[in-house]
């Protein structure tokens, strides 16, 4: 449940894992709203256990919590494409475990960021700020300090392409409602490039990730939530 109250759409969105189209829907409050077309991507209807998965499966997911463990500090810059059409970019930084920061870049004022432990989702221009505990969204299986995909997920979709491993997921406690899709390349290196978040609707939004780079030299204050200052009541 949200710790500090916001706009109703934004408490109905219950969960980071519409982080992506809530970007998309703080802006679009300001504005009307385009007829939404098909969704980008659709997710495997039926959900498979470990017993019902190839060992040709259960190793790619093993491969995939092994990048995320040994995954340190990332920073680069995403593009947010909605069902809708509607594009925003901004710039990402990861730092496991659990704190992450996506800052949306003009005119958008939205930045979602977590210290680790509750994730912030904070409209500047709306004067809003929200937030929900890490593991109530599904990232917090992905950047926790020991990542078990097996253990702790399931799945919808797990297969291989030549360059790809894709890999469809929900919370196994469903304490983060909703599946996240994830694309991994794996030339040179296994490396995350983009995800798949499934909203409210039943619409897809598509993160894409480049400029990847690996770095720690992150601000003390980077992952920190910045005071928002709301309106006084007229």
């Amino acid at each position: 449940m949200p710790i500090v109250g916001g706009r109703t759409a934004l408490t109905a969105f219950l969960a980071l894992t519409y982080l992506a189209s809530y970007g998309a829907s703080a802006q679009n409050t300001k504005k009307s709203e385009a007829a939404n077309p098909p969704a980008v991507g659709v997710l495997a209807q039926e959900t498979q256990t470990t017993g019902e998965m190839s060992r040709q499966q259960i190793e790619l997911i093993d491969k995939v919590s092994a990048y995320f463990n040994q995954m340190s500090s990332l920073t680069g810059e995403f593009v947010q494409t909605t069902a809708g059409g509607s594009r925003l970019r901004g710039r990402f930084y990861v730092k496991r475990p659990g704190r992450f920061r996506f800052d949306y870049a003009r005119p958008s004022r939205l930045v979602i960021v977590s210290d680790g432990r509750h994730v912030a989702i904070q409209d500047h221009d709306l004067k809003t700020d929200d937030r929900w505990e890490l593991d109530q969204t599904p990232f917090g299986a992905l950047l926790r300090q020991d990542v078990n995909l097996l253990r702790d997920a399931r799945f919808l979709d797990v297969q291989e392409t030549e360059d790809s491993i894709i890999i469809a997921f929900e919370d196994k406690n469903q304490q983060a409602p909703g599946p996240l899709k994830l694309f991994l390349a794996k030339k040179p290196t296994l490396e995350l490039r983009k995800w798949i978040t499934k909203d409210l609707r039943g619409l897809d939004t598509l993160i894409e990730l480049s400029n990847i780079a690996h770095t720690d030299d992150f601000g003390p204050d980077l992952f920190k939530p910045a005071p928002v200052v709301f309106d006084r009541l007229r």
